[in-house]
């Protein structure tokens, strides 16, 4: 069942994997890639050279910069059952296997070229590594654990978790207790700290950009209430029957944390857990956080086995019903993806409140883009945010620079020091001043109360000569414009707002879109 199941999973993502378009985030760490560094403002190294390596001997393409995430994805189930058939044997493996394949999170991990598969990877095969050496204390198994971390600490800056969770084991469990004088444990310590290397090595040449992006800039650190809901966005993550069988699994470990691997397990899983929930009451309550646990719900899945063996017949019929749910909910988070890998799936997305905006609009966008760019090949294209510039790149080709106003987003997400690095921001172009300039636009990247000033803005950062080109999708869901301008060699002062065309052009769009749909129509306007 876990052989057909998993064939099946891996050529659906191939498939999405090979059409669909780059995620935002996504498509700027494609665009690090091209430029091979120890670090970059935003993440550690690891999730760039991937694409490089991968981009290098394949070319370019959207399967060929998501197959290592492809590849390390697809061997988790894997790294799941091999920690059950520790603890319960050959069947434990092959259904912990399945319990993890069929998480939505878990089953359809490897689909984007995002840092949180290696993460991921790493974090369990430290884990891996630590049961091992803590029944054998031999020294591979501690060199696994170590590097295990170090890959983990080159990926992300969430790697400090596993870390954390390790040392609460230390510290509070009685095997966790002998290790302190194994030699094995301090030679592990050593081997994860190559993989800060990197990461030292750029925030010292950066005076600190990346750690003060991830640790200040984008976490308020105050409470915040919506964060209590957290609990339900894991529900909703990995479904909600098979979250309930995965929480009652985390709390039969901790009754059995007397026991190995259950110290561990209810250890390592509950720190993600339990961690995660409170470190999300003070941090980052704007970006997506559901998976952040998610190597906790892994390991989880590990022992689940042998503790349903031992459980009543009433909580595995629960946990069979659980992950069938978990199934569907992989089947159709799969099929949502699906949809918004072609134009016409896209549209039929139009009318739903989960618009996969982030993954459209960028083929048509950089078509209209060439379209102009046949017509003056040396102008210089210059998008209004990083993703849109990113995107840009990524349809056009590495070859073709595009540079990226200042705007709110790049802040935001970490990317403003990144771009100022390349000199693709409004300093580089300012470089370029009395050149003639493509500049498109987003207009539908920002929420509607920053969308005014900034648009407004834009007047002021280069010569707006003229629109050139106006592209209205999946009916006003996804609006770009493009314009004839020069580059400047300086901002100049903010006018009024209604006299930058770029904001009435927007605005005169928005309220097309806004009558269309309400029935009232625009029959000058072309969809």
């Amino acid at each position: 069942m876990f052989l057909v199941m998993f064939v099946v999973a891996l050529l659906l993502k191939i498939l999405i994997a090979a059409t669909l378009s780059p995620f935002g985030d996504e498509a700027f760490y494609w665009q690090e890639s091209l430029s091979p560094a120890w670090g970059y403002s935003d993440l550690p190294p690891l999730t760039a050279w991937l694409i490089a390596l991968s981009e290098g001997v394949f070319g370019h393409g959207r399967l060929a910069m998501r197959l290592p995430f492809l590849l390390i994805g697809a061997v988790l189930p894997w790294q799941v059952g091999g920690i059950a058939k520790r603890l319960g044997g050959e069947v434990a493996r092959w259904q912990a296997a399945t319990f993890a394949l069929l998480l939505p999170l878990v089953g359809s991990l490897g689909v984007l070229a995002l840092p949180d598969v290696p993460l991921t990877f790493a974090m369990v095969l430290a884990t891996q590594g630590l049961l091992a050496a803590l029944e054998t204390n031999r020294t591979r198994d501690w060199c696994l654990l170590g590097v295990g971390l170090a890959i983990a600490w080159a990926t992300h800056y969430r790697a400090a978790m596993p870390m954390l969770a390790g040392l609460l084991f230390l510290l509070a469990t009685p095997r966790g207790h002998e290790q302190w004088r194994r030699p094995g444990l301090w030679l592990a310590m050593a081997v994860a700290s190559l993989g800060l290397i990197p990461l030292l090595i750029y925030n010292v040449a950066a005076r600190g950009a990346g750690v003060a992006f991830q640790l200040v800039e984008r976490n308020p650190w105050r409470f915040h209430a919506d964060a209590l809901v957290q609990p339900l966005e894991q529900a909703g993550a990995c479904t909600p029957l098979a979250w309930a069988v995965l929480m009652w699994a985390l709390w039969q470990a901790w009754r059995r944390r007397g026991e190995a691997p259950f110290d561990v397990v209810a250890t390592v899983a509950g720190s993600f857990v339990v961690l995660y929930f409170v470190l999300g009451l003070f941090a980052d309550d704007v970006r997506f956080r559901a998976h952040w646990p998610l190597p906790g719900y892994v390991l989880l899945c590990a022992v689940l086995p042998s503790l349903l063996a031992e459980a009543g017949r009433v909580w595995r019929r629960v946990a069979l019903a659980g992950f069938v749910l978990a199934g569907l909910g992989l089947l159709a988070g799969l099929g949502y993806l699906g949809l918004a890998a072609s134009p016409d799936g896209a549209r039929v997305l139009a009318g739903v409140k989960a618009f996969p905006s982030n993954f459209t609009g960028w083929r048509e966008s950089s078509d209209a883009v060439r379209a102009q760019l046949a017509r003056e090949p040396s102008a210089l294209v210059v998008a209004d945010n990083f993703m849109l510039a990113a995107e840009l790149r990524f349809e056009l080709g590495g070859s073709r620079e595009v540079y990226s106003l200042d705007s709110p987003l790049n802040t935001k997400h970490g990317r403003a020091p990144q771009l100022a690095a390349w000199g693709f921001d409004e300093a580089g172009l300012a470089k370029h001043a009395g050149q003639r300039v493509l500049l498109v636009v987003d207009e539908t990247s920002l929420r509607e109360r920053e969308k005014r000033d900034w648009l407004a803005s834009v007047c002021s950062r280069v010569d707006i000569a003229g629109p050139a080109a106006r592209l209205d999708l999946f009916d006003g869901r996804r609006r770009f414009a493009l314009y004839n301008a020069t580059a400047r060699a300086a901002p100049g002062g903010l006018g009024n707002p209604d006299d930058c065309v770029v904001w009435r052009e927007a605005y005169r769009a928005s309220v097309i879109a806004l009558r269309t749909s309400s029935g009232q129509g625009d029959p000058g306007v072309a969809k």
